[in-house]
């Protein structure tokens, strides 16, 4: 039986099966996970140790050196980076993409742990692993005129955190901001001391005095009773009347020597919203799930709850990740109802024929429904990359399903007999090229599945989406067009008359200009000649970036003052910058957070970060917005250091390490050597244009006050230096010795002295300390005390000290800008013999992702031309189809240059993938010239071949070109992710028709006759 009549008997089945694989994916897509990057295993570790406020060098040789040469041991480490400053240290491991990163996390954290004895006593290390989940994906701020920060933490950490965890996919709820509630015990030290009690004593007695234990068990009546010691202490009179000391002249109670008030413990961040001092509500997700779904229960929990909120507090949303996601997934669904409508446009026009028509068009959606089938088998999800796949695969979808129906309705005009059996014959024989032209496209995308670093981890699920687009596409045109154009076309449709006297006249001129084309082949050479010298010039001329930036609504602000500035002088300087956010007619609402970051970590009180969410366009390009407040913010604000990025700009520079474009790492073993160095770089680089927000890596922590005890002075007293070391510590920060039960929430019970005696540098010497025999004595008389200068952080990069210098970029590419540096920096005298330098951050990100692309580019040129020989088994065949293809390169270069887009990761995947495209529609045109008679003058069947294919081509052509038009106009948000990608395609595209038509004839011209071709 042929196939054929196997078609023709199980048309039936066939359909079905194909409307059932439709409606799976109608189904499949509403369950889908829908986030905004893919499920991505970022190769980073974090170890973070804290080991007491050692010097930053005594930390470094005491405690970095040990952990880093421990978790360089483990299998897998590529890189070690740390930061050691002052009584803490960063360690952050790069494994190669790929790794299996729970058991590298387990490893780091089992060798960490195993150095832990030789650390010094105290130390603590804690190891995360570092992947997009570590982000919100939506925060939400409470505010209120009237209740104070304590009850409206309580509220986020007793009412609403609880209400959230449940939403399926959340992975946890972290509150942020407000007061925690404590008891503070006053103590009046020289009433104290009247009594001859100390500190401790009153330590000593409220938590002898906060006890509820089991104290036995009782049998009594065939019952058994548990007996329960309860003291507990259950308000702030029980804390008053606590016994001290019993003697002969009374009880003394806490109340006679202490105050105790309830206030709130100690703070060193502070939160706010839109100017008013916030508590955060920040939502993270779970690996895996569904990050719109998630912001839409949590918004139905919130307004559910909303009348049970105290009509005082307000809850305003300030980031919800779903919005970019949603309307990424809006864009590309314009995109692809624009692209098909478009497509539509050009086959009515060429074809004449609705039926016709509809046959091509209907296939589109069926071949989307069913990828997403195949995302859902594969445990993919609807992200910003797989629907950008979708929306630039759409017009080769449509390109398959043209060509087929072109071919049959040719075949069937003039043709006599059964026009039914004609169909199936039409598409039996177009089968092999069709097949043909669809691997060229496919086998693209075959070395993309060995890229690694963030490319590899981003476009591979684009790639696997187109390729699985085009994989289904041939199936569907190959089994459903021609059973569709079987069963819908008929006799009037068949012997429709093709073209009109336009066509004629097309194919006449084309019969003239390819005769003296043919005659005189150099006339091709003068017509591409201006091409590749163009493209040669646009190369040249092109910038050069990273990932394709797009307008996310909003951004992030870092910032930092000098260092050791105080919590309320920080918060003075910012309340500054937010008149300024305030002022901006485009921002919508913003959030700040001072001593913690949006990722959760904390910072120095003199660190932090806002976030900053725009206006719904139409409104200023973020960009502009971002310039607009750097250049006030330097200008009204000189004293504070400013850094902004986009969210995900930033969240992948956090989860690769450095998030800055420029990162320039000096290497020597002198601290000082490369402090001067640093701020040298600094400023040679902050005189190249469009380098902006320079940091030169000097980190130095606040000042201190050194205390040094003298062990024979402290011993004259009768105390040891860790005893000195324990009240000092319990005068400063106080000592939280139990804790009160009140519901849900524990109270601490912190003792303390008045502010007036600790508030001063003048205060520390005259503290008042007690001996064991009773006696008191200050401070100073057994130690000295004395103001040491912030010690700047020890950067080292694989045990190697280092210190990196960055900065950012605005209003340049990044190729330019880092040849700058580069003559910056290899500039005779610059950095001094034994001194070298490295480059970094994004740069080396871009450096790695294009010669692994470059790499793709050379294997995919080699599987096209493999594919070529296998098909024709003629090298100069295949060679000459194959430059066709690479001639169409130049094309776009000169696309990127004029748009005034970088030639980046993106538009680098197009200029691969334009390689099979241009391939496809070649094969085409050579399919063709072999059908044709043998007999058939050489030229005449070039010329004739031409012609046949001209109408196919010029609709593929134009279909893929409007198809992908809405991507390369960035129309809607998230679509910038895929202009890079679809200029190139078009670029590609817009030469593609001459290319195939006039050039490759001559190419073959220039061979054998043509039954030897």
């Amino acid at each position: 039986m042929s196939f054929s009549s196997w078609m023709q008997d199980h048309r039936r089945s066939i359909l079905f099966f194909l409307f059932v694989l439709a409606g799976a994916g109608l189904v499949a897509a509403f369950k889908l996970p829908v986030t905004l990057f893919p499920n991505v295993d970022f190769p980073r570790v974090v170890v973070s140790i804290d080991a007491g406020d050692r010097p930053a060098e005594q930390m470094e040789v005491e405690v970095t050196m040990l952990v880093e040469e421990a978790i360089r041991r483990v299998p897998g480490v590529r890189d070690v980076h740390s930061t050691t400053s002052r009584g803490s240290a960063d360690i952050s491991i790069n494994f190669a993409w790929g790794t299996d990163m729970a058991l590298a996390a387990s490893q780091i954290g089992q060798a960490a742990t195993q150095v832990l004895p030789q650390l010094p006593t105290g130390t603590q290390i804690s190891t995360k692993r570092m992947d997009p989940t570590v982000f919100p994906i939506l925060a939400y701020s409470l505010t209120s005129d009237t209740m104070p920060l304590t009850q409206l933490r309580d509220l986020a950490q007793y009412q609403l955190r609880p209400l959230l965890s449940g939403v399926e996919g959340v992975a946890r709820i972290q509150v942020v901001g407000g007061a925690k509630e404590e008891y503070h015990v006053i103590v009046d030290p020289a009433r104290l001391q009247s009594y001859g009690l100390a500190m401790d004593d009153v330590s000593r007695a409220l938590a002898a005095a906060n006890v509820v234990s089991a104290v036995g068990r009782l049998e009594d009546h065939y019952k058994l009773y548990l007996g329960i010691a309860d003291t507990r202490l259950k308000s702030i009179k029980d804390i008053r009347q606590t016994v001290l000391k019993t003697g002969a002249n009374g009880l003394v109670r806490l109340e006679d020597v202490a105050s105790v008030t309830r206030s709130s413990e100690p703070q060193w961040i502070r939160v706010n919203a839109d100017g008013h001092d916030a508590v955060l509500l920040q939502v993270y997700q779970q690996p895996g799930s569904n990050s719109v779904q998630i912001a839409r229960s949590i918004k139905a929990k919130l307004d559910a709850y909303h009348g049970q909120l105290p009509k005082n507090v307000k809850i305003a949303n300030w980031y919800d990740q779903s919005q970019l996601v949603l309307a990424s997934a809006s864009s590309v669904r314009d995109a692809i109802l624009i692209g098909i409508g478009l497509a539509a446009l050009v086959l009515l026009a060429f074809l004449r024929n609705l039926k016709i028509t509809l046959i091509a068009i209907v296939v589109v959606p069926t071949v989307l429904a069913a990828t997403v089938v195949l995302l859902t088998v594969l445990n993919m999800s609807f992200n910003i990359m797989t629907l950008g796949g979708m929306a630039a695969a759409v017009g080769l979808i449509i390109d398959d399903a043209i060509v087929m129906i072109e071919h049959i309705v040719r075949r069937l005009r003039g043709a006599s007999g059964d026009h039914h059996g004609q169909v199936l014959e039409a598409a039996r024989e177009f089968v092999r090229p069709l097949t043909g032209s669809s691997a060229s496209t496919v086998i693209i995308f075959i070395p993309l599945a060995f890229l690694d670093g963030v490319t590899g981890a981003f476009f591979k699920a684009l790639s696997l989406t187109m390729a699985a687009g085009l994989v289904i596409s041939f199936l569907v045109t190959w089994l459903a067009v021609p059973i569709l154009a079987d069963h819908l076309l008929n006799e009037r449709d068949a012997n429709q008359k093709e073209g009109g006297r336009l066509t004629d006249w097309v194919h006449a001129k084309y019969d003239w200009l390819m005769r003296r084309i043919l005659a005189r082949p150099i006339l091709v050479l003068l017509g591409i000649l201006p091409l590749l010298v163009l493209g040669w010039v646009a190369f040249q001329q092109v910038g050069s970036g990273f990932m394709p930036s797009m307008d996310e609504g909003g951004f992030i602000l870092d910032y930092r003052s000098a260092p050791g500035t105080s919590l309320a002088e920080t918060d003075r300087l910012l309340r500054q910058v937010e008149t300024i956010i305030r002022a901006n007619p485009n921002v919508d609402t913003y959030s700040r957070r001072t001593g913690t970051q949006l990722g959760g970590g904390l910072t120095e009180a003199n660190e932090g970060d806002f976030f900053i969410r725009l206006k719904p366009f139409p409104r200023d390009p973020i960009d502009d917005v971002m310039d607009q407040v750097r250049a006030q913010a330097e200008h009204k604000v000189p004293g504070l250091d400013i850094e902004m990025a986009q969210l995900m700009e930033d969240v992948i520079g956090d989860l690769t390490a450095v998030p800055q474009p420029i990162q320039i790492k000096i290497f020597s073993d002198d601290m000082d050597v490369l402090g001067t160095l640093a701020e040298k770089t600094a400023a040679a680089i902050g005189k190249i244009q469009g380098v902006v927000e320079i940091r030169n890596g000097i980190n130095p922590a606040g000042d201190a006050l050194d205390i040094q005890v003298d062990r024979v002075k402290a011993s004259l007293e009768g105390v040891d230096p860790d005893a000195v070391t324990h009240m000092v510590q319990d005068a400063l920060t106080g000592r939280v010795t139990t804790q009160i039960r009140e519901g849900v929430k524990m109270v601490g019970v912190r003792v303390w002295i008045p502010a007036q005696l600790r508030s001063t540098e003048s205060d520390m010497g005259k503290l008042l300390l007690r001996a064991p025999d009773g006696h008191l004595f200050p401070l100073k008389r057994v130690a000295h005390i004395t103001t040491i200068s912030g010690q700047p952080q020890i950067g080292r990069e694989n045990f190697k000290r280092m210190i990196a210098v960055t900065a950012r970029i605005s209003g340049r590419d990044m190729g330019s800008t880092i040849r700058d540096v580069k003559q910056v920096m290899d500039a005779p005298g610059m950095l001094p013999h034994g001194v070298y330098y490295e480059l970094g951050g994004l740069y080396q990100q871009q450096q790695i992702a294009f010669k692994g692309l470059m790499t793709v580019f050379a294997a995919a040129v080699i599987l096209v031309f493999l594919l070529l020989l296998f098909l024709y088994e003629r090298f100069r065949i295949a060679l000459s189809i194959l430059a066709i293809p690479l001639l169409s390169i130049s094309a776009v270069f000169i696309g990127l240059w004029v748009t005034g887009i970088e030639l980046n990761i993106s538009a680098m995947m197009g200029m691969t993938m334009i390689v099979g495209i241009v391939t496809e529609v070649a094969i085409f045109y050579f399919s063709e010239f072999q059908s044709l008679p043998a007999d058939m003058a050489r030229v005449d069947a070039l010329i004739e071949a031409g012609k046949n294919r001209m109408r196919p081509i010029a609709m593929t052509t134009l279909a893929a070109i409007l198809t992908l038009l809405p991507l390369a106009f960035a129309i809607g948000q998230g679509s910038a992710m895929q202009q890079p990608l679809a200029i190139a395609i078009v670029s590609g595209l817009v030469v593609q028709l001459p290319l195939v038509l006039l050039v490759m004839p001559v190419l073959f011209s220039l061979m054998e006759k043509k039954n030897d071709i």
